[in-house]
C-alpha cells in the first residue's frame, strides 16, 4: 500500500483543472499587471510583438492540454504507483514539462555550408601541395630501396641486417623475415625489382626453410611471415592488381607457403590444454610448447586472428579461423578491470596471470585486434568484439589517461600492480599505436567528414577522436623533445603530486622539456613505426595536413641520424645526444611498417583505403572479408 503524500493527487488535478478553465485573457492580464512598467512596455512596437507572441504561445499550450483533463476521481483511483498513474502525469501536466524540457543531444553533424567550405579548402590545399608531397613520397621510396640494397648486399636470406657489421643475423627463426616483411611494401611502392628479388627468393628458398627450421615464436611468425605472404598474395591477384604477372613467382606460391606455414603454427593451439595457445612452435617437428615461464603474452595470443581468418577465407578451410577465434571467445569470459586485461595469460589454466595492466609491450595489440577483427568480420556474429573494444577504451579513459605538468600533454600510463596498486606515468613508444586505433574505431575507416555527413558518429566517437588527436600530438612531442628528433623506447611524464624527476630529452628549445623524462636505460630507438602509423590513419580520417608535416619531420630525422652510407638503416642507442650512438641493427619492421606508413601518408588516399582494408599489427594490408564476399 502506497504512503499518502502531503499534497495529494486530488489537489494536483483540482489546481490543473482550475488553471485550464481560466480564460486566456485572465492569464494575460494577470501576467501583465505584475509588471510595474506595463504601460511603457506596451507603447513600443517590440513590446507589442512580444505580448502577441506570449498570447499565442499560452493559447497553444491551453488548447493542447485541454483534451488531457482527467476526472478527479480517476486521479485518486490511479494514485497507486501503477503505470497508469504515471501515464496520468505524463499525458496531463507532463506535456507542459516536455514542451520546455531540454531537447535531446543529436549526433554532431557539419552544416551544408561547412561541408562545402571545408571540401573546397581541402581540395585547393591538396591541389597546391600534391606535387610537393609526391616528391617527398619518392624520397621515402628511395629510402626503402637504400634499406633493401644494404640487406640484399650483406644479409639476403637472413632475418635481419646488421648494417655496420655488414652481415645478417637470424633472430626470428631463420625464415628470411626481412624478405617477406618488405615484399608488400615494394608492391605498394611499385618497386618492381625488389618485388622480383624477394618473390624469387621466396619461391626458391622458403619451402625448405619452413620444412627444416626449428623453434619460432607463434606471434612474430604469424604477423611478419604469414601476414606478409597473405598480403603479397592479395596484392598480386586482388582488386589492386599491383604486380604484373611476370614480376616474381605466380601468386599461388605465396598462398601455398602461407598454408604450409600455418599448418605447422596450428600446433600451438591444438597442443595446448586450454583455448590459449602455446607461445613457441618447432616447425620441422610440428610441435609446440610454452615459454620457459609457462606463460603467453596476452597481446601475442590475441594478435593472430586477422591472418588465420583470412587464410580460412582464401582456402575454404575453417580450421585456421576456428582455432584462432577460440582465443578471443575465451578472453571474453574472463574477469577484467573495466575492460582492461593483465599482460600475461596461462595456456595451462586459461586464466590471466598477475595484475600488470598496460597498453605497451605484451598488452598493446590485444586492444588493436578487438576493433580490427570486428571490422574484418563485420556482418558476422562477432559483435562481442566491438563491445569488448568499447568497454576497454572506456577503461583506458578512466584509469590510464592523465595530463602532464606543467604543459598538459595527454598520455596513457600503466597500472603495474593492478587498479589498487598505484599509477605509473610510464608510456612505451608502442602505445603510440593507440591514436590510430581510436580514430579507426570511431569512424570505422570512413573519413570524419563522411561519417558526420551520414550521421554515423556518436558523442563517444567524437570524444575518442579528440583523444586520438591529443595522444598523437604527445607521441610527436616525444620525438621533438630529443636532441635527434627521434623518440626513445620509453618516456615518463611529470604529473601533479607525483613528479618523476630525471633527465630530459636534450632539446632545450622544446616547450615540453620539463613534461617528459627519458631515463638512461630507455633512450634507444629501434626505428619503430607506431607514431607514423597513427599519423597515417589520422591523416586519412581527418584530412588535416599537420599529420603529414609531422611525418615528414620524423622521416628527415631518420634520414639524418640512422641512414648508413653503405646500405641500410640502423637503430640507435641514445637519441638524446648528437651524434647518437648506433646499435648496428635494422629491424624488419622498418621496411615492413615504418617506411610503408610514411609512404602511404604522403600518397593518395585511394591506395589501400581504410574502409576496404585492415592493416595487421605488422602493417600488412588484409582486405575486409565482408567486402571481399
Amino acid at each position: 500500500m502506497s504512503k499518502s503524500l502531503p499534497y495529494s493527487m486530488k489537489d494536483v488535478h483540482y489546481d490543473n483543472a482550475k488553471f485550464r478553465h481560466r480564460s486566456v485573457s485572465q492569464v494575460i492580464s494577470q501576467a501583465l499587471l505584475t509588471s510595474n512598467g506595463k504601460r511603457d512596455y506596451l507603447k513600443c512596437s517590440t513590446g507589442k510583438f512580444l505580448v502577441l507572441l506570449m498570447i499565442g504561445g499560452l493559447a497553444y499550450l491551453l488548447l493542447a492540454n485541454k483534451s488531457a483533463v482527467h476526472p478527479v476521481s480517476d486521479g485518486i483511483a490511479k494514485n497507486d504507483g501503477s503505470k497508469e498513474g504515471e501515464n496520468l502525469m505524463t499525458h496531463g501536466s507532463g506535456k507542459f514539462r516536455r514542451f520546455w524540457r531540454k531537447p535531446p543531444r543529436l549526433p554532431p553533424r557539419l552544416s551544408p555550408d561547412e561541408i562545402i567550405s571545408r571540401n573546397r579548402s581541402i581540395q585547393e590545399s591538396m591541389k597546391r601541395a600534391e606535387p610537393e608531397w609526391a616528391a617527398r613520397q619518392q624520397k621515402v621510396k628511395d629510402a626503402f630501396i637504400h634499406a633493401w640494397s644494404g640487406y640484399k648486399a650483406y644479409a639476403m636470406g637472413y632475418d635481419e641486417l646488421m648494417p655496420l657489421s655488414h652481415r645478417g643475423v637470424n633472430g626470428l627463426g631463420g625464415l628470411g623475415a626481412t624478405v617477406i616483411d618488405a615484399l608488400d611494401t615494394a608492391m605498394i611502392m611499385g618497386a618492381d625489382e625488389v618485388v622480383y628479388e624477394a618473390g624469387s627468393w621466396i619461391e626458391k628458398h622458403l619451402p625448405e626453410r619452413i620444412e627444416g627450421k626449428g623453434q619460432v615464436n607463434l606471434f612474430e611468425t604469424t604477423i611478419r611471415v604469414l601476414g606478409g605472404l597473405l598480403s603479397a598474395y592479395h596484392l598480386s591477384v586482388g582488386d589492386e592488381g599491383k604486380v604484373p604477372e611476370h614480376k616474381g613467382p605466380k601468386p599461388s606460391i605465396y598462398l601455398e607457403n602461407a598454408r604450409n606455414l600455418a599448418d605447422r603454427l596450428l600446433t600451438a593451439f591444438t597442443a595446448s590444454p586450454s583455448d590459449i595457445p602455446y607461445s613457441d612452435v618447432v616447425l620441422r617437428e610440428k610441435s609446440a610448447h610454452p615459454a620457459p615461464d609457462g606463460l603467453s603474452s596476452t597481446a601475442e595470443v590475441a594478435t593472430v586472428q586477422l591472418e588465420f581468418n583470412y587464410l580460412s577465407y582464401l582456402t575454404g578451410d575453417a580450421k585456421y579461423s576456428v582455432e584462432a577465434m577460440k582465443v578471443l571467445q575465451h578472453i571474453k569470459t574472463l574477469p577484467k578491470v573495466e575492460g582492461l586485461v593483465p599482460i600475461y595469460i596461462s595456456p595451462q589454466s586459461g586464466e590471466f596471470s598477475g595484475d600488470n595492466i598496460r597498453l605497451g609491450s605484451r598488452g598493446d595489440s590485444y586492444y588493436e585486434y578487438l576493433i580490427k577483427v570486428w571490422l574484418q568480420q563485420r556482418g558476422t556474429n562477432f559483435s562481442y568484439l566491438y563491445d569488448m573494444y568499447v568497454e576497454a577504451i572506456k577503461g583506458v579513459r578512466h584509469l590510464l589517461v592523465r595530463k602532464s605538468i606543467p604543459n598538459g600533454l595527454v598520455f596513457v600510463g600503466e597500472l603495474p600492480y593492478g587498479r589498487e596498486g598505484g599509477f605509473s606515468p610510464k608510456m612505451d613508444h608502442l602505445v603510440c599505436f593507440l591514436p590510430g586505433t581510436l580514430a579507426l574505431g570511431a569512424t570505422k575507416g570512413l573519413t570524419k567528414e563522411r561519417a558526420m555527413r551520414e550521421n554515423l558518429l556518436t558523442f563517444e566517437d567524437m570524444e575518442n577522436l579528440k583523444l586520438a588527436e591529443d595522444l598523437a600530438k604527445t607521441c610527436v612531442e616525444i620525438y621533438s623533445v630529443t636532441s635527434t628528433g627521434l623518440a626513445p623506447e620509453i618516456a615518463y611524464f611529470n604529473i601533479e603530486g607525483d613528479s618523476e624527476g630525471g633527465p630530459d630529452g636534450g632539446n632545450k628549445s622544446s616547450k615540453y622539456l620539463n613534461d617528459i623524462i627519458i631515463k638512461p636505460a630507455d633512450r634507444h630507438n629501434l626505428l619503430r613505426p607506431e607514431t607514423v602509423e597513427s599519423l597515417f590513419v589520422l591523416y586519412r580520417i581527418t584530412g588535416d595536413s599537420k599529420y603529414r608535416e609531422w611525418g615528414w619531420q620524423i622521416f628527415e630525422a631518420f634520414e639524418k641520424y640512422t641512414k648508413i652510407d653503405s646500405g641500410g638503416y640502423t637503430s640507435l642507442d641514445d637519441v638524446t645526444t648528437v651524434p647518437p650512438r648506433r646499435r648496428d641493427k635494422m629491424e624488419t619492421f622498418f621496411l615492413g611498417e615504418t617506411l610503408k606508413y610514411i609512404y602511404l601518408l604522403f600518397g593518395n588516399s585511394s591506395t589501400i583505403p581504410l574502409d576496404e582494408y585492415v592493416f595487421n599489427t605488422e602493417a600488412h594490408p588484409i582486405p575486409i572479408i565482408s567486402r571481399s564476399r
